[in-house]
This record gives C-alpha cells, structure tokens and sequence, in this order.
C-alpha cells in the first residue's frame, strides 16, 4: 500500500465551552517539514504536537493551522486592556485630525489591533490540550485517508505503466531473435557481393557473423528489465515506505534499457526502447508523489 504525499485534512473538537479547529495541508518534499500557526497560549506544547504528527506521518511538507475558542472567544482572548484601548482611540483621532479624515471610529479599527486583548490564562490545562489534541487527530485521520485514496490512484497508474513496459520487453526479445537472423542474412549477402571474386572461408565467415550477433544479444538485458519490473510491482504492494527502492528501480531499468538501446542492430527494437525510456520518466515524475 502506498500514500501520496499531497492531501487535506480538518478536524474539530469541543468540550465545556472550549473548541478547537485543526485544518491541515500536506505537499510533496524530499523530507518531513512542520509549519505551524497557532495562537500563543499553545507555545508550550509545539514540539509534543509536532512529535505527535510525526507518529502518524513519514515523509511532506505539512502546514497546520489551529483555532482555539475558550468561552466563544477566539485563541484564548478573555478580556481587554482598558488602557491600552483607551490608547489606541486616541491615537486613531490624532491621525484622523492630521490627515483630515473625517469618517467615524468603527469598532473594526479597534478589533485590528490584538494588543488590546488580554488572556487571564498563560498556558493550557491538561485537559484542555487534550481537546486540541483530539481535534488534531481527527485532521490527521482524513488527511492520511485522502492520501491512501490518492495512493491507491497512484498504484494504478504505476502498475498500467509497468505493464506497458513490460509487453515492450516481450516485443523486444521477440523482435531481437527476428532480427538477428534478418541481419545475418543480409550481411552474409553484402559480404558475398563484395567478396565475389576472392577466395574466403566459408567457417571464417559464420565466426564473425556469430560475433556480430553476440554483441547484438539483448537477452542477459531484458532478463534483467523482467526482474526489475517485477520487483517493481511487489514494491508497491508490500513496502511500507517504497519511494526509495522505487526510485532506485527506476535508475536500473533505465540503465538497462540504454544497453539494450545501444547493442540493438534493430530500429524497432531501438524504438521501443525510447517508449520504455518515456515511460521510465513518467514513473520516477509520479514517484515524487509518494510518501
């Protein structure tokens, strides 16, 4: 079973008049990256959260937005610094007297400004967390869900390339054991034309034309491919974290492919070696994807 590594998820939890709100966005990355935002009262608890993510998830680059309302008000805000109010009013007359703006003082003026707001609390119970935690919980279960959904598209995709691949290869030991005999043939001819009034022998002849043959052999290559592909499609299947050995899959089925590419004396067999190349390509592209 394979993950993508892209995904949503959100999740809310609440409990004697505290509620909290997780919503969580997963993206392709080479490592697991963390980025939270939420209010200041959860400082304290940053590295637990992101150790608890960590259980769950390997491998994205996650940002995680958390809301937390304490008695309807939001992150924690329980009252308001009257001073601080008064002061900002005043400031916002002087730069209405100054600029000569005459609009009336509106209660979002003053809503912008969160230095007014006071917290009677500096950090969170125990219990209070655990309501946050739950929330985050339940944004983790659909996100993971979403990514097992898109993971499962993602093998379908693999395996349908996979066996593209795979009936190429067919086609081309099929094709190579045609072409050799096509070739030795034609070069035995060219080589009787141009030796027509020379003496050659005739064992010397076959040696050589068996040598050319030899180089030209694709079997060992395609052998090979076959147990690459195979290996493959098991990987998909039964490893927990396959991004890795799929990648390097990738690499030795391209590098097969460009031997067999080069000793063919076939252009059909060369052909479909850049088909397999192209779709070489577009698994390693999709196995970005994967977690």
């Amino acid at each position: 079973m394979i993950y993508s590594m892209t995904g949503y998820g959100k999740g809310s939890s609440s409990k004697n008049k505290i509620t909290a709100e997780v919503e969580i966005k997963s993206v392709n990355s080479r490592f697991f990256e963390v980025f939270l935002k939420m209010p200041s009262i959860l400082s304290n608890y940053d590295y637990e959260i992101k150790e608890f993510i960590k259980s769950k998830l390997q491998r994205g680059k996650l940002n995680l937005v958390i809301h937390f309302k304490k008695d309807g008000v939001e992150n924690g805000f329980s009252s308001v610094d009257k001073n601080k109010l008064l002061n900002q009013i005043e400031l916002i007359k002087k730069v209405k007297k100054i600029s000569g703006i005459k609009e009336n003082i509106e209660l979002n003026h003053l809503l912008n400004n969160k230095e007014i707001f006071t917290t009677q609390e500096t950090e969170l119970t125990k219990a209070e967390f655990e309501i946050i935690k739950s929330a985050l919980s339940k944004a983790l279960d659909k996100l993971i869900l979403m990514k097992k959904k898109e993971g499962a598209e993602l093998a379908r995709d693999l395996n349908s390339r996979i066996e593209k691949i795979n009936k190429k290869v067919f086609e081309i030991e099929k094709e190579f054991r045609k072409s050799i005999n096509d070739n030795y043939e034609k070069l035995k001819q060219r080589i009787s034309d141009l030796t027509s009034n020379a003496e050659i022998s005739e064992d010397r002849l076959n040696l050589e034309l068996a040598l050319i043959a030899d180089r030209a052999d694709v079997t060992e290559e395609c052998v090979r491919l076959k147990s690459h592909l195979k290996f493959f499609k098991e990987s998909l299947k039964n490893e927990s974290e396959p991004g890795k050995k799929l990648n390097f899959l990738c690499q030795e089925m391209n590098r097969e492919t460009n031997t067999i590419s080069s000793k063919s004396i076939s252009t059909a067999i060369i052909h479909s070696s850049v088909y397999i190349k192209e779709e070489i390509e577009k698994i390693r592209e999709q196995i970005q994807n994967i977690e």
